[in-house]
């Protein structure tokens, strides 16, 4: 029998690159969509397309949007510094409506293809304080893409799916040792230099860092200056 299609946001990191293994083991045909959306660094990019290929992705789309002539993210904007401790409230490396946005990419594709699920990679309990990793957020984002789409109007919604949605990044990383999933491949860091090696000081890197010795598990990293 055919696999039904799957959209999965893919942005090259450890926690899409897991989503896209559980979607694979659910059974769907993944069509991993990435966004290059201004991010500072290219290095993200060139990860998702090893992630897509050695995943398993029946297609892998690079899409582009100018989050960068926005600015207002640390991510964005080489102006502002990436924080290197760990800081209160929502940090300067969130990136203003970026989820909103991938995930309506992700929808139109979607639609297209005629898939009803969509993951995303999102966790609420390693994410930095960041708004549009809540449950509320996706369960909002489903709610508005019933209303929004020709599918939803006929009685076919798409799914958001965010199966790590309340994971520690050490079950993230045990479930995706489970699946095969091979993290050297994967970049995290907020700041990666062109050969994708990690700084070893931003959050991410320290979300990072921290949920491979919680799990007990070889840090695969590659960090500058190593």
């Amino acid at each position: 029998m055919t696999q039904p299609p799957a959209v999965v946001l893919l942005s090259g990191g450890l926690d899409s690159a897991t989503a896209l293994a559980i979607a694979r083991q659910q059974g769907f045909g993944c069509y991993a969509l990435s966004v290059d959306y201004g991010q500072r660094h290219a290095a993200e990019l060139a990860a998702a397309a090893r992630v897509a290929a050695r995943g398993g992705a029946a297609q892998h789309r690079i899409m582009r949007v100018d989050l960068a002539g926005i600015g207002g993210s640390a991510l964005t904007d080489p102006t502002i510094a990436v924080p290197e401790q760990p800081s209160a409230g929502i940090p300067v490396t969130y990136v203003p409506a970026r989820n909103t946005i991938m995930l309506a990419l992700a929808l139109a594709w979607a639609e297209v293809l005629g898939a009803r699920d969509l993951f995303i990679g999102v966790n609420v309990l390693d994410s930095s304080g960041y708004p549009d990793c809540r449950p509320e957020f996706i369960a909002a984002f489903g709610a508005l893409a019933a209303l929004a789409t020709k599918a939803g109007v006929e009685g076919r919604p798409c799914r958001m799916r965010a199966p790590l949605i309340n994971w520690t990044k050490a079950q993230i990383i045990h479930a995706g040792l489970r699946l095969g999933v091979d993290y050297a491949h994967t970049v995290s860091c907020y700041q990666a230099d062109t050969q994708g090696r990690a700084c070893g000081r931003c959050d991410a890197c320290r979300l990072r860092r921290d949920g491979f010795a919680a799990a007990g598990a070889p840090d695969p990293t590659r960090y500058q200056g190593l």
